[in-house]
């Protein structure tokens, strides 16, 4: 669990409510407590679970991992900034969100006085104020990705509706930070500012209406129902804009003050479509909606809005400009949404990486509490191991918990780059801007940059002793080029991450939930994994279904730039092959070139038709792969961060005395997933190259099954790795009872 210092494993006594509080000593012994009412007795004696004849006792993973370890392996050991919001979203989760969801606020669709306290919270602890910058009011400066994935994460460890309500204000905001001119940044940043001491104010609550009433939500985000028109044009002044626009499953919507909406254009003297602000005292209907029946994230606020409203033409987001008498917004809608999504669909995923972690504890305890109570007394292995006797529960377990460490790793790894992205996309708007360089040109601009990013590429990952340092430089120093890198990243790392979370992260939980027994049925079931198994259900839907990551991956795995990054981690990972061959780098590479050998024969070869195999049209062919490199993706961020804990943990005065047992754990956690991983692609990639001819070449056939025969070799030791890691599932020791209620 996030956050546990020393974890515990407790064996209690409900008969008499005495509890014994296990607790290792430097030498591995157990220094045993007994807690009473009357004070604590302290008993000394051997771990039960760890023998001096174990040959793998050394590397046995102590405790579930907290902080330090977090804080190593996702890289923000060294911001206090994100330390402090961890904190403060973690005492909101487990503190008012946990007291909400235990006193039964999922069971009703209405917003309510009770769940308000969550708006409260969010004010008090300062996470209302996390996407404002310094000058703001805010407590972090630049960038934020990072900081609202911690936060999604630390919510969604206890309830995703909490941490949708939190994200939701940030969604609504985010088209204003991103694409609005300064007056807008400024006022709306201020109005949603929490009240400052001394101050009487009650802060503004924003929502974000991008999708359209059913039959047309979730079809397609380029096609808007909402619409604007000009109703009034005085001479010499400011447009009058009429906006239409019906909303379907709007977050925050039974108390927000202004909405920032899509629509598009119903008038000649409008060009396109753009995003508008509406406030609910502009005149006209305000609506906020019926309450949607959902059976998800009850606690926070939707609704199906409908607004019809009289606003300024200076609410455009971003401005615009009157050309011929054309109303010219700055942005379409899309440009909009594409900034704001490049970033805010990273959260949404590590919202169910959370949900699959958190269930390791509550699983743990409850196989090995299973037959307290029954005839075996303690002391013995039934009543001491409970179901993890059996290894079918222990090995189940190590894939949920395999799936959800490669769910945050890539989550993590996909937040710290979009937050690198994030000024180098700004400074290309300022250079475009600056020199007239827009749609097409814009394009060919960056398209001729791609020879110079494969060079900067082909220097990054090469040889530091003997790279051309001022080429490097200059090449690091160029604003398009590393534009160009980062958004070939970015179209590949942020879809997946969405996909590849939530989709398979949904199937996990419910695996999770199995593990429970009847009890993952009730309602009080531990950790609210019930209600976490229906949450990720959703989250699969927002900011764009599994469709429309698919299709963005579609359009993003044959850049060249990518694929080109691609080939050089294949290199890296085969360097890493004697160094690092606990974590099975061997293995992810051979997946990666038999993934990278297809994509290479779609988009060469057509079916016996003559139709072409790789074309945005034939999603049988395109869809598969889209899901296969997430999986490649995710395994490849969580052997990167498991080797990061490795290499970086021994220096932590914290885990010194541990960092073996951390070390080894995630090494094998790392190969199971990697075998997974490997496996699946292997099938996918069979299916798509065979399944669509009727006959094959014998040359690329061989060399195909050559390439898929290299993946079966290297999985050696994948299932052994699991049996050592489910080993450590009868060992850990865990905390006497959850730190929230249940």
């Amino acid at each position: 669990m996030i956050g546990e210092e020393m974890a515990i494993y407790a064996k209690t006594k409900s008969a008499d409510s005495v509890s014994f509080t296990p607790v290792l000593d430097e030498s591995g012994a157990w220094l045993r407590t007994k807690s009473s009412r009357s004070g604590p007795i302290h008993l000394t004696g051997s771990n039960p679970f760890i023998t001096k004849t174990n040959p793998m006792s050394d590397s046995l993973l102590p405790t579930l991992p907290g902080d330090d370890v977090r804080q190593i392996m996702w890289r923000f050991s060294d911001r206090f900034d994100l330390q402090m919001a961890v904190q403060s979203a973690r005492g909101v989760a487990r503190g008012t969100a946990a007291r909400l969801v235990a006193d039964g606020m999922r069971n009703t669709h209405e917003w309510s006085d009770e769940k308000a306290k969550l708006l409260t919270a969010f004010d008090e602890s300062g996470l209302t104020a996390l996407y404002m910058d310094l000058d703001q009011g805010g407590f972090i400066d630049g960038p934020k990705v990072m900081a609202m994935s911690l936060v999604a994460f630390e919510l969604s460890w206890v309830d995703a509706g909490a941490a949708t309500g939190s994200l939701a204000s940030n969604l609504a905001l985010a088209p204003i930070q991103a694409k609005g001119t300064d007056k807008q940044r400024a006022f709306y940043m201020e109005k949603s500012l929490p009240p400052q001491p001394g101050e009487d104010r009650i802060p503004w609550r924003g929502a974000f209406a991008l999708t359209e009433p059913l039959p047309f939500v979730g079809v397609d985000t380029g096609i808007l129902n909402g619409k604007v028109r000009i109703i009034d044009w005085p001479e010499g002044g400011e447009p009058l804009l009429q906006v239409d626009k019906r909303g379907r499953f709007i977050t925050n919507m039974d108390f927000a003050n202004f909405v920032t909406a899509a629509v598009d254009s119903d008038d000649p003297r409008i060009k396109g479509s753009c995003m508008v602000i509406l406030e609910n005292t502009d005149p006209g209907t305000f609506d906020r909606g019926a309450p949607t029946l959902k059976l998800v994230h009850q606690l926070s606020s939707t609704r199906d809005p409908v607004f019809s409203q009289q606003v300024p033409a200076s609410r455009i987001i971003g401005g615009y400009e009157v050309v011929d008498g054309v109303i010219i917004p700055k942005y379409n809608h899309s440009e909009v949404i594409a900034s704001v999504f490049h970033r805010t669909r990273i959260p949404v995923g590590l919202m169910t990486a959370a949900k699959l972690l958190s269930a390791i504890e509550p699983v743990i305890r409850y196989q090995r509490s299973r037959f307290h109570g029954g005839e075996s007394g303690e002391g013995s292995p039934r009543h001491d191991l409970g179901l993890q006797m059996n290894e079918d529960v222990t090995h189940r377990l190590i894939d949920v918990w395999a799936t959800g460490e490669a769910a945050a790793s890539v989550g993590f790894e996909a937040s710290r780059q979009a937050d690198i992205f994030d000024p180098i996309e700004a400074a290309k708007d300022s250079i475009c801007e600056e020199q007239g360089l827009t749609g097409r040109r814009q394009f060919m601009a960056l398209r001729k940059k791609e020879p110079e990013v494969i060079e900067y590429l082909n220097l990054l990952y090469g040889d530091e002793a003997t790279r051309d340092a001022a080429r490097f430089e200059e090449l690091g120093n160029d604003t398009l080029v590393q534009f160009a890198l980062m958004d070939a990243r970015a179209n590949v790392m942020n879809p997946a991450v969405k996909l590849w979370n939530t989709g398979y992260g949904a199937t996990m939980m419910r695996e999770a939930v199995s593990l429970m027994g009847g009890y993952g049925t009730t309602e009080d079931c531990p950790g609210f994994l019930p209600q976490k198994w229906m949450d990720a259900q959703l989250e699969a839907t927002y900011e764009g279904p599994e469709a429309v990551q698919r299709r963005h991956l579609t359009l993003g795995m044959p850049s060249k730039i990518f694929r080109h990054e691609f080939s050089l981690w294949i290199q890296r990972l085969e360097g890493l092959a004697d160094s690092q061959t606990a974590f099975a780098p061997a293995t992810l590479a051979a997946a990666m070139k038999l993934w990278s050998w297809t994509i290479d024969y779609l988009q060469s070869h057509s079916d016996p038709s003559g139709k072409k195999l790789y074309h945005g049209k034939r999603q049988g062919v395109t869809f598969p792969l889209a899901d296969s490199i997430c999986w490649l993706l995710s395994a490849r961020s969580l052997l990167e961060d498991g080797i990061e804990l490795k290499t970086k943990g021994a220096d932590n005065p914290v885990l010194a005395n541990s960092i073996d047992g951390y070390a080894s754990f995630y090494a094998d956690l790392c190969h199971v997933q990697i075998a997974r991983s490997a496996g699946e692609v292997s099938r996918i990639c069979a299916n798509l190259v065979f399944g669509f001819q009727d006959s094959m070449d014998d040359g690329e056939a061989a060399e195909f099954s050559a390439l898929r025969d290299a993946v079966d070799r290297s999985l050696v030791g994948s299932e052994l790795a699991k049996a050592r890691a489910a080993r450590s599932l009868t060992t850990i020791m865990i905390p006497e009872a959850l730190d929230y209620p249940v």
